[in-house]
């Protein structure tokens, strides 16, 4: 792996079968599948790390998963580059009761998935989730934009399609918690209905996205970066290496960056949609890909960690699960490490409740999270031995979490457009994934479909 250019290499840069810019899951998968074609590639990335969203570190003496970092079950393209890399995973606790914070501010622990909810709230919360698993299976993943109703739903928030459909607004908010906070992290009236189906379909319905014990199933023993860095090893990628232009002409593309110029017959650019802009491209874009990436857009979530000297919540006969759709902390769940004595929990911030949290200073906000997260579990989590925040909002090559996606009206628009190559130039990452969207599942199902596409080419 080649962390280092030349930076006499600027103008006499071997020319490249292809130049892939971006060493996330998704460019190094492109790299790799071209690579054992008997292709030449060459990986830029602008960081001084592969791994893309993904990135393990130690924080004061501590082993953090700063981003992404859950195996599913139906994640098969993931599983199946685990088992080629001889990586293995291990299951995310989850024994005991879980907690559900109400609207009015009471702490109730449950066993099983459904929340400890009324019974006409219970009832309205499966009718939605049956509504969204039909709109799931009837519309799918892979072409959403196609669907006769395509234009009906993306018109529409999906805070407002939910209350269309119920008068119940505990069981709109539950509901549409696993979708705006826990996974686009928009709030539901910036996102059609239409996105939200997408996100549910790519997971293989909507009460998957429910099931914290299928859609948080597993973690990679070691972290889920060390699959990007497992893949780089093979590979040629130079860091800290941000590519400024791509030129296309005659005879291929040129691939501008601050310390090397490299010449190919295609590139592939593998970073999320949101920093295409980041890249001037000569000749333009077409007017079309101007337009949709003005439309697409990742949300907003602080990743917090909270590291205690024992799992405190497993002496209580907890899992760490907490939910509360009202609380600043939305999510909480056990993320203590493998063989680790330790105990660590991890609690996501979302959407407006992150632009409020972000105001504060570092004390206050600490203090406001571990307040919240200590309504669950009670005043041990008040004290953690180490505590930490993930912002990928103000990382320079990221800007916001987990993934990007269309504001109204833009999916039935655009969306068919998202993966069409301009000429020369392909595209890869998970925000433009069918099954796994937003995933590294994802984004490794994009790289193999960039590579196949290139190859197609020749």
């Amino acid at each position: 792996m080649t962390t280092t250019p030349d930076p006499q290499s600027a103008t006499s840069a071997p020319d490249r079968d292809v130049v892939v810019v971006g060493a996330g899951p998704a460019g190094l998968m492109t790299a790799r599948t071209l690579q054992a074609a008997g292709l030449s590639v060459a990986v830029l990335e602008a960081r001084e790390r592969v791994g893309g969203r993904t990135w393990s570190d130690v924080v004061d003496g501590a082993f953090l998963e700063l981003g992404g970092q859950w195996v599913s079950p139906d994640q098969t393209a993931l599983l199946g580059l685990l088992d080629e890399l001889g990586l293995s995973t291990f299951p995310r606790y989850r024994e005991g009761r879980s907690l559900y914070r109400t609207a009015e501010g009471e702490t109730v622990a449950y066993e099983g998935e459904t929340m400890p909810v009324g019974d006409a709230t219970a009832a309205e919360m499966e009718r939605l989730t049956a509504l969204l698993d039909d709109l799931a299976a009837e519309i799918g993943c892979r072409e959403p934009w196609a669907s006769p109703r395509a234009r009906e739903l993306d018109r529409i928030s999906f805070h407002h399609w939910l209350r269309e459909q119920s008068g119940d607004e505990v069981a709109c908010d539950n509901i549409g918690l696993f979708i705006a906070g826990g996974m686009l992290t928009k709030p539901a009236h910036a996102f059609s209905a239409l996105q939200a189906v997408l996100m549910a379909a790519s997971a293989g319905s909507f009460s998957h996205l429910l099931d914290d014990g299928f859609i948080l199933d597993r973690r990679v023993v070691g972290g889920m970066q060390s699959v990007s860095e497992a893949m780089a090893a093979d590979l040629e990628v130079h860091l800290e290496t941000p590519v400024r232009t791509i030129r296309t002409h005659a005879a291929g593309v040129t691939v501008e960056s601050d310390r090397t110029t490299l010449t190919a017959r295609r590139v592939v650019v593998a970073v999320p949609p949101n920093l295409y802009t980041r890249i001037s491209f000569d000749p333009p874009l077409p007017r079309r890909q101007h337009q949709m990436h003005q439309h697409l857009s990742l949300g907003l979530v602080i990743k917090v960690h909270a590291v205690y000297d024992r799992p405190f919540w497993r002496e209580r006969g907890l899992s760490g699960t907490c939910f509360g759709p009202g609380s600043l902390v939305q999510e909480v769940y056990d993320n203590t490490n493998h063989d680790d004595p330790r105990g660590t929990l991890v609690g996501f911030v979302s959407d407006e409740k992150a632009d409020a949290l972000l105001e504060l200073d570092d004390d206050a906000r600490r203090t406001a999270v571990l307040g919240s997260i200590a309504e669950y579990l009670g005043p041990d989590a008040l004290a953690p031995e180490v505590y930490a925040e993930s912002d990928w909002a103000s990382e320079e090559w990221t800007r916001g979490a987990y993934a990007a996606s269309f504001d109204l009206g833009g999916l039935s628009r655009w969306g068919r457009h998202q993966t069409a190559p301009v000429g020369r130039i392909h595209w890869a990452c998970s925000d433009t994934a069918a099954e796994g969207y937003q995933h590294v599942d994802g984004a490794l199902r994009r790289g193999a479909a960039a590579a196949q596409e290139v190859l197609d080419a020749g």
